[in-house]
């Protein structure tokens, strides 16, 4: 987490500069935080109808911060995910993990609506996560994988709630740190090598609005192709998010969240292995608190 911290700190530098060279001083920042903490319980006693006692948690942060400064916009997101669930007698297993950070520069061309883009992401997780029933079995850990991309384009804002950014010049780094998922050749690179690099293009859409009032929509598109290899299979990354907020402090979510990558390699139930469409769905009812603030400077 803090080498995560660590590379947000050094976005934030770079992309200050770059912003600092506009014209106009007046600075505008919108600054929106969102965070989440769902809980669930199952408790059976004698139970006829056969089950298990369960237990879990759910917790979710989202932070964005915009700026406006002249022709230049600058977009910054981060989305933080962890879930833990106990069933039975079984130990405490991950239900959900995930760090997201996404940045994004633009500086406005002759259409009101398109901007000159550098786009970067970075995903990993937090915590390792086995190959379940089997707890001995690590398939993933703190950047194993993680994800850097840096993509350069075109990004296109017809409204405030919604971009596409299309970015032909994107490199990918796939990052597999732990030694023993290297030398497996997990999540793409050489067996043995702990880093894969990757040239190609990228497209990402971004959505989010309150569709009804008290009900928000979040989704993400991200689609990959890399020009060096097999340029015909496209990694697909879709997540979306239904948030119905009850009152200021209570809340129900829904999130969806598909990924396909044909260089990570599943092992399905008939012991057949190959890409496989992964696919995620997490629903919670909970605590949650939120707050929006605008700030405008003149230096």
């Amino acid at each position: 987490m803090r080498k995560t911290f660590l590379l947000f700190n050094l976005i934030a530098l770079l992309s200050c500069s770059a912003v600092a060279q506009s014209a106009d001083t007046t600075k505008l920042w919108t600054i929106k935080f969102k965070s989440a903490v769902t809980f669930n319980q199952v408790s059976l006693t004698n139970w006829a109808g056969g089950g298990e006692n369960s237990f879990g948690g759910n917790g979710l942060i989202n932070y964005s911060a915009r700026l406006i400064q002249g022709s230049s916009t600058w977009d910054n997101t981060l989305d933080v995910g962890y879930g833990l669930i106990k069933l039975g007698d079984a130990p405490v297993r991950k239900s959900d993990d995930k760090i997201d950070l996404m940045s994004k520069y633009g500086y406005s061309i002759n259409h009101k609506n398109l901007y000159l883009s550098a786009n970067l992401n970075f995903r990993t997780q937090f915590t390792e996560g086995y190959n379940y029933p089997n707890d001995s079995v690590i398939i993933s850990e703190f950047m194993s994988p993680a994800y850097l991309m840096l993509g350069f384009g075109i990004d296109y804002k017809p409204t405030t709630y919604f971009s596409l950014s299309l970015l032909p010049l994107t490199g990918r780094l796939t990052f597999v740190l732990d030694d023993t998922l290297s030398a497996r050749g997990a999540y793409g690179v050489d067996p043995g090598d702990k880093v894969r690099a990757e040239f190609g293009a990228a497209l990402i859409a971004l959505f989010e609005k309150d569709i009804l009032p008290n009900i928000n929509f979040k989704s993400k598109l991200e689609l990959f192709t890399n020009y060096l290899d097999k340029p015909q299979n496209i990694d697909i990354n879709w997540e979306a998010l239904l948030s119905l907020k009850v009152n200021r402090y209570l809340s129900t979510y829904i999130g969806l969240q598909t990924i396909y990558d044909h260089d990570i390699l599943i092992t399905d139930n008939d012991n057949k292995t190959g890409p496989r469409t992964q696919f995620k769905q997490t629903f919670g009812v909970g605590l949650t608190y939120s707050f929006q603030r605008i700030k405008a400077t003149i230096n």
